[in-house]
């Protein structure tokens, strides 16, 4: 636009310049929140806020091994969504009955494809939906009116570092923003154990929920594990989607372990068999079991919580547009943690990038103006 030519390199080495930057005011905070020395951002005390964790694959090379790819390996980034919300409670359930796209074949297969990577079933499970289902809700299927919390406002850090590390750091930006003096707080994430380590060392206080749409594909891939043929594994489905909707996981788990006592616990060989129904039961009790306190659901959406981990998953995709690719290989570990840096800032809904760059000082070796006068110099 300014009619100015710029070379590939020189935008590269301008984007790692600004991430760099970014990732020392990041480690600055950090390190100032934990001494207790860092001001709040905003004065306002949001009503409701979520934490939400995640992580996603991005490619690395080996640092100074000269052109191409050296030493190449898939890193885990690790993503946290930060958002107020906006929301009423409720005095009873606002919605008791499980939504129709949790009950639809079409869809939860679908959802499970996605959530498991397996493109493959997407297809099969456009040739086998049952007679007359057409995929969307009914009219008298349809709530009449929103539950779920709205996003308000995001924030997002993003990071290849370990879970304390990025854990302080997610505490450091929920501190900025003024999210442990919220009323309503909830931290969201699927099963992983290091998210809830971070839970616990850093978000105790926020109320823990796991994600349901983790614990519908454990249920839908139970139940066409350990049954005969596809009509009564989608009969179970529903049945048990229906008791962890309505806080009943406790019933799911005794009928599963039944099931595990009828089918036997998977033996060493069959570790790597993801199909084994040994296995595939034996993985939904251990989650349903580790997972069970935070699945209180009923509680949470009377509390006007979320129940899901979508703003998360949705936000890992967009990090995932910019840095992941069959021919992108960050190297490691400085070039990929400043370009995660510089895509948290572009894609944090607070204008952070745009004031990283009005306060962001300019060159050194930059030719300066003289002053009009000498009584306007400065004496340092």
């Amino acid at each position: 636009m300014a009619d100015i030519a710029l070379s590939e390199s020189q935008v590269r080495r301008l984007a790692h310049r600004v991430g760099h930057e970014l990732v020392a005011e990041r480690d600055r905070k950090a390190e100032e929140h934990r001494h207790r020395r860092l001001p709040a951002r905003t004065p306002v005390v949001p009503a409701a806020v979520v934490v939400e964790v995640d992580g996603g694959r991005i490619r690395t090379r080996a640092a100074n091994s000269g052109r191409g790819v050296h030493e190449a390996q898939n890193k885990e980034d690790k993503v946290a969504c930060l958002a107020t919300l906006s929301g009423p409670t409720f005095a009873a359930d606002p919605c008791p009955e499980p939504p129709e796209s949790f009950l639809c074949p079409r869809r939860v297969r679908r959802l499970v494809a996605q959530m498991k990577k397996t493109a493959g079933e997407v297809e099969s499970a456009e040739t086998s939906a049952p007679p007359g289902d057409t995929g969307e809700p009914t009219p008298a299927s349809r709530p009449a009116e929103r539950w779920s919390p709205t996003r308000v406002v995001r924030t997002c850090v993003a990071s290849l570092e370990s879970s304390r590390p990025f854990g302080r750091v997610v505490a450091t930006e929920a501190h900025e923003r003024g999210f442990f003096a919220a009323k309503r707080r909830a931290f969201v994430a699927d099963g992983a154990a290091y998210n809830w380590a971070i839970h616990a060392g850093y978000f105790r206080d926020f109320e823990p929920v796991v994600d349901l749409l983790h614990v519908l594909c454990y249920l839908y891939a139970s139940a066409q594990a350990v049954s005969a043929d596809e009509a009564s594994g989608w009969s179970r489905y529903v049945g048990w989607a229906r008791a962890v909707w309505q806080g009943r996981a406790g019933e799911v788990l005794a009928e599963w372990d039944a099931e595990q006592e009828r089918l036997g616990v998977p033996p060493d060989a069959a570790a790597d068999d993801r199909t084994d129904p040994r296995r595939v039961v034996w993985e939904g009790r251990s989650y349903l079991r580790n997972n069970r306190e935070r699945m209180d659901y009923p509680r949470y959406r009377r509390a006007g919580l979320p129940t899901t981990s979508s703003l998360v998953e949705s936000l890992v995709g967009e990090f995932a547009a910019r840095v992941k690719g069959k021919q992108k290989h960050w190297t490691r570990p400085d070039g990929a943690e400043s370009i995660l840096q510089l895509r948290a800032a572009l894609l944090s809904e607070d204008g952070r990038l745009e004031r990283h760059f009005a306060h962001r000082p300019g060159c050194a070796f930059r030719r300066r103006s003289r002053p009009a006068s000498p009584e306007l110099q400065t004496v340092n």
